[in-house]
């Protein structure tokens, strides 16, 4: 079972602000370890709070906020950033 990685239009916009480096290293993480895995669980956490349903993954200094949806197997990357930004709003 392998699952799908989608990006928010916005998200794609954050991702595209990022140096070339940093881009790579999760665009590389999203497909080796999330689209791979059986469980994208596992390297997450899950936010609480107003952000309660959503999941976070950890790519060095930066944070891809995400939506599973199991009936589908698609993983949707609603926001990327520094994590000193990500949780802000």
């Amino acid at each position: 079972m392998s699952w799908k990685i989608s990006i928010d239009s916005r998200a794609k916009k954050e991702l595209n602000k990022l140096d070339k480096f940093a881009q790579k290293k999760i665009i590389t993480y999203l497909k080796t370890k999330i689209e791979t895995s059986e469980n994208p669980r596992l390297f997450g956490k899950a936010l609480q709070g107003n952000k309660k349903g959503l999941w976070r993954y950890r790519v060095e200094n930066y944070r891809l906020i995400c939506q599973i949806l199991d009936d589908e197997l698609l993983i949707l990357v609603v926001k990327v950033g520094h994590r000193k930004n990500i949780y802000l709003d």
